[in-house]
């Protein structure tokens, strides 16, 4: 994981099975930064005076925001001076938006800070990928980063139990109190173990011309493109999943208590797949795991759909159903992502960037779309699910000229750096 030009100082490389593990905790920032807080906004919608319940979505729709934005800001600035400094930093804005949101008295600044919070995320995902990518290539990517979201799916069953532990005893405050101090203990962890993995002779200048390059290769190289949008409607129906489920647990089936276990079910779903796909994906190939989970994904969110529009009033049914798309959904999460950059070696903190940028802003309009169309019922997040799914896989036979299952990729071997 080291270079002979880094300096003799450098930290000491992590082994293999911490990396996986930071570079969990890193991708879990974001998940962290929303499930948490869902428990909460009925109590921050009344302690700020939301008068509307679908406003309190904005809580997660700020963060959002600036997650994706952000994402372009960070890849070519990591292309140039390097991850760890921007890591670090980050790390460092995450704590501080952190403790301005636990001071927040007002909406508006809750949502400011929240927005903060969201830039600050944006560089631990980005660089995630970007280092993973330092070192792997195709299905070696695919299994690493699948091990990695394999660790990170048990964020959402801990995340909304760890909000609701800390309501029953204090206020939603202390929610954002504990954020800084993972975030702070994230930082120092990255900062002593997590040696530069972007080689000084790969460092890219920041300038327009070169950043309006990677930006155009991203966008028009075939895989990436394709790839990147199909994770971008994959994403829209996690987002707007994420809006709608508080209140599809708490008013339409009436079962507050069933919202830690309602996560549990579906990260459970996402966190089997994945270890599933880190076991098999190096022998399989990425487009034939992916390709068949994504035909699963539309199946069960027919199937959903079908049992919401009949008025089947089944929270287990819902669960189920729904956790089944989940579980397709981390069979196809980590290999779109893998594909999406397998032409991108040369320019991957830009490329990273300007995947997530699209992926999380299309994916939360969508998700918003979906979160709004509440009413009530689950008709519009099981219908979502399937418009999601249907657009994912048409973008899917666009980018493989008709063909499905079909793999172009030799397995690769990590990358020397």
């Amino acid at each position: 994981m080291t270079s002979p030009s880094t300096p003799a100082r450098r930290p000491a490389a992590p082994g293999f099975y911490e990396f996986v593990a930071l570079i969990a905790s890193l991708m879990a920032m974001t998940a962290l930064a929303i499930d948490a807080m869902l428990p909460a906004l009925p109590a921050i919608g009344e302690s700020l005076g939301v008068a509307d319940a679908n406003d309190r979505q904005l809580v997660i729709g700020a963060l959002l925001i600036g997650f994706g934005f952000a994402q372009l800001i960070h890849g070519p600035l990591s292309d140039r001076f390097g991850r760890r400094p921007l890591l670090v930093g980050g790390l460092g804005l995450y704590a501080a938006s952190s403790v301005v949101a636990a001071l927040s008295g007002s909406f508006e600044l809750l949502l400011a800070a929240r927005f903060a919070q969201g830039i600050a995320v944006a560089a631990t995902r980005v660089l995630a990928v970007s280092i993973v990518r330092d070192l792997y290539a195709g299905r070696r990517m695919a299994q690493v980063m699948s091990m990695a979201m394999m660790v990170f799916m048990a964020v959402p069953v801990i995340a909304p139990l760890l909000g609701q532990v800390i309501l029953g005893i204090s206020s939603w405050h202390w929610i954002f109190w504990m954020f800084a101090a993972i975030g702070v203990s994230v930082g120092i962890w990255a900062r002593l173990r997590l040696p530069e993995t972007l080689a000084p002779a790969d460092r890219l200048p920041l300038t327009f011309r070169r950043i309006a390059a990677g930006w155009r290769h991203t966008l028009t190289e075939r895989k990436s493109r394709g790839y990147m949008l199909a994770s971008a409607m994959l994403s829209g129906a996690l987002f707007g999943f994420i809006n709608s489920i508080q209140q599809i647990v708490y008013d339409t089936f009436g079962r507050p208590a069933m919202l830690v276990p309602a996560f549990a079910i579906f990260a459970s779903a996402m966190a089997a797949s994945s270890l599933l796909n880190s076991r098999i994906v190096v022998r399989i190939g990425t487009r034939k795991v992916s390709h068949i989970a994504l035909l699963f994904f539309i199946g069960f969110a027919a199937a959903a759909s079908a049992a919401a529009i009949a008025g089947n009033s089944s929270l287990w049914v819902f669960l189920l159903l729904l956790a089944g798309s989940m579980g397709a959904f981390g069979l196809c999460g980590a290999n779109f992502s893998a594909m999406a950059m397998e032409e991108m070696g040369g320019i991957a903190g830009t490329a990273s960037s300007v995947q997530g940028a699209v992926g999380v802003i299309v994916g939360a309009l969508i998700g918003g779309a979906i979160g709004q169309l509440y009413d009530g019922t689950t008709v519009p997040i099981s219908l979502g699910f399937l418009v999601c799914g249907c657009a994912a896989l048409i973008i899917v036979l666009l980018t493989e000229r008709g063909r499905l299952f079909r793999e172009d990729d030799a397995p690769a071997k990590p990358l020397a750096i």
